[in-house]
């Protein structure tokens, strides 16, 4: 049980203290084969400072709100049947907004070669079972992870690792620290625990979900969900001192997260097996098929979007879209396609953004960081053009769907 303002305290400690893991004492040893940041953790919480602080090797800033995302992926599903799957460890801004891929020059590529050559092959092995791509590019999905968010934080820069350390230590301790909150983050449990197990035909209210969670853990999450199928968790924290050894303290969700005050879905993943060593509970998840060279995005009401990234009923634009269907980006004739103060936009000068491809029924859906939710403030017609939000918090809300030219 977590208290309503919890530390989870030396990552090494707390994280295996969860009775819900079960890793063999040679394990531990593997897994806690780390560096150390040097820094105390008797300090403010990021985001918490009353004066500003100048240290960032041992003060997370300006992302100082941490979420630990979760996917619960059914179909195709992705890990165990009784665990909810990684996605990753995102540090937002601490008014909500965010960076991304900060530093291209520190885009690692084999990971898992990279956790072997330093030591943390158990946790290369938890990763292959609960942090894993819906279309099995495990390697690509863990890359995308580090490059967009794990080169952001900046108790991680390599100026802040102790000297002699090798390239890409910081990567590495990313994935042992994201590993370990998520041992103890059991959302799958701590849902059981309250009779809320995954049904074909159950529905759930939102305070029912958030109320077992709340009861679990001390803290309300952020739950997100695909049409009304509950599909993706946010777990929000401050850290003490380094993400590497810092002590993180959970909070409640600054905000509920897309899924509907009632009828919430919860269905049981399809195929799979249990997990028999932890229960603890992703690329974003992507489809079933693969995704086209070319195409236009049609919403789901009305129209679709135009080579600007807006919204309208008038001639859809081709988008060009470069990667695989768990990260790609995408341009049309005006530009790159980027995610920019919450907004969609392309053209000259827009950096990209990555993206992922979510197979829903016969659609491959658009999303943007696990979520394929829309939103504008008005529907358009005839020559107008909306704006396109992330997420639901405009008024006008739709999915978007790719279309093979």
């Amino acid at each position: 049980m977590f208290a309503a303002l919890v530390i989870l305290g030396a990552i090494a400690g707390s994280a295996l203290a969860s009775p819900n893991v079960n890793v063999s004492p040679a394990g531990y040893n593997d897994l806690f084969k780390r560096i150390s940041s040097g820094c105390s953790t008797s300090g403010p919480a990021s985001c918490h400072n009353t004066t500003r602080e100048t240290d960032l090797c041992c003060f997370e800033a300006p992302g100082g709100l941490l979420l630990q995302t979760q996917f619960w992926d059914t179909d195709p599903s992705t890990g165990p049947s009784n665990s909810w799957t990684i996605h990753g460890l995102w540090p937002d801004n601490c008014d909500g907004t965010f960076s991304e891929n900060c530093d291209p020059s520190r885009d690692y590529t084999d990971i898992a070669g990279l956790l072997q050559d330093q030591g943390a092959s158990d946790t290369l092995s938890f990763m292959q079972e609960y942090w894993v791509d819906i279309n099995g590019q495990n390697e690509q999905f863990w890359e995308h992870e580090w490059s967009t968010h794990g080169t952001c934080y900046s108790t991680l820069k390599p100026s802040c690792l102790p000297s002699g350390s090798p390239k890409g230590a910081e990567a590495v301790a990313f994935f042992q620290t994201v590993v370990k909150l998520f041992k103890t983050l059991p959302t799958y449990d701590f849902l059981s625990q309250a009779g809320i197990t995954p049904s074909t035909s159950k529905t759930y209210s939102l305070s029912t979900l958030t109320d077992a969670l709340r009861d679990a853990t001390g803290v309300t999450p952020a739950l997100n969900c695909d049409g009304s199928n509950l599909n993706a968790i946010e777990w929000y924290f401050n850290v003490k001192g380094s993400l590497i050894d810092g002590e993180f303290v959970a909070i409640d969700a600054p905000s509920k997260g897309s899924c509907k005050s009632s009828g919430i879905k919860y269905p049981p993943k399809s195929g799979g097996s249990s997990s028999t060593t932890t229960s603890p509970g992703s690329s974003p998840t992507g489809p079933a098929g693969s995704l086209p060279s070319a195409g236009t995005i049609h919403a789901s009401t009305t129209g679709g979007l135009l080579t600007a990234g807006t919204w309208s009923t008038q001639t859809l634009a081709t988008y060009h879209f470069s990667g695989s269907a768990s990260s790609f980006t995408m341009s049309t004739s005006k530009g790159n396609c980027g995610v920019s103060s919450g907004k969609l936009t392309c053209g000259s000068g827009v950096s990209s953004s990555k993206f992922s491809a979510v197979a829903s029924g016969s659609n491959l859906l658009l999303a943007y960081s696990g979520s394929t939710e829309f939103s504008s403030d008005d529907t358009p017609s005839g020559t107008d053009q909306e704006t396109v939000y992330i997420g639901s918090s405009h008024s006008k809300k739709f999915t978007l769907n790719i279309v093979s030219s």
